[in-house]
This record gives C-alpha cells, structure tokens and sequence, in this order.
C-alpha cells in the first residue's frame, strides 16, 4: 500500500493511526515530557514546542529536539563569534578608552581616570572602615545589654533565695 496521509493501513498491512508515520519522525517520550512541562511552566513555551514537532514533521527534519537546539546554538555561537572578529579590529574598547588622536587629552584623561579610582578606593576603604565602627558599636550595646541582664538576674535570684 502507497504511503498516504489519511492511510489507515500502514505499508506492513497492520492498522496504524490516521496521522501515520510515513517518513516522519515519531514522538520520542522527552519531547511529549518537553510539551507537557513546557504547557505546566508557561503555556506559550509548551505550544512553541508543540509547533516546533509539528513544523518538524510537516518539513521532513530527521533530528529530534535537542539536535535542533544544539543546531540552532552552533550557529548562533558562529554569528556572534562572526561579529566578534569583525569588529574587533576596529573596536579600541569603551569610548571612554579609545584614543582620540589627541595626545594632550589622552593624557588628561588618563590622569582624571586614576584620580577618580583612587577617590573609588578611598570610598570603598572609608566604608570597611565604617562598618567596622557600626559593628564594634553593635558589639559594646549587645555586651551591655548582655551584662544588664546578668545583673538583673543576679539581683532577682539574690532577692527570691
């Protein structure tokens, strides 16, 4: 028997779906789990998953799920490793690295960068420092707070013995 779409009889003789396989790749148990999990976490996830099987059949592709997304990041590391050799060549770093032609300026501006990352770590130093002094303050009121309350207990067992 010809391979029909309708076909209710497979090549074999037996009695197959009215979807049959003919040359299509059947449902692998991770890709139904793949739709079921992607229609419970978000609905749109498990219909693009439903689609992708659907588009996958209609168009004759032979790989399954994880062949199409490994595909599909193999050529997006190739553009974006692509762009990366294009323009490293003319990419001298953040604006504010690149060279302006102008010597006088580069240099004032190196100057002005270190002075503002010495100010940076004065900054950053001057915060341990503070928290340090927040927590030592915090440590003397717990200690206090702590000794009171051992001199209270004292007093009261004092008094009730």
């Amino acid at each position: 028997m010809s391979c029909h779409r309708y076909s209710r009889m497979s090549s074999s003789g037996e009695r197959g779906s009215p979807w049959g396989h003919c040359g299509r790749m059947p449902w692998r148990p991770y890709e139904i789990a793949a739709v079921i999990l992607g229609f419970f976490i978000f609905w749109p996830l498990g219909v693009a998953i439903l689609f992708w099987k659907l588009w996958q059949r209609s168009q004759g592709y032979e790989g399954d799920l994880f062949a199409f997304a490994q595909e599909q990041g193999a050529r997006v590391k190739e553009a974006v490793s692509g762009v990366a050799r294009e323009s490293a060549a003319g990419w001298g770093g953040p604006s504010f690295m690149r060279s302006t032609g102008n010597v006088a300026f580069d240099e004032w501006r190196e100057g002005e960068l270190a002075r503002l990352e010495e100010e940076r770590r004065k900054l950053a130093e001057a915060e341990r420092d503070f928290a340090e002094h927040i927590e030592q303050l915090r440590r003397a009121r717990d200690r206090e707070e702590f000794e009171s309350f051992m001199r209270g207990r004292k007093n009261g067992e004092s008094k009730g013995a």
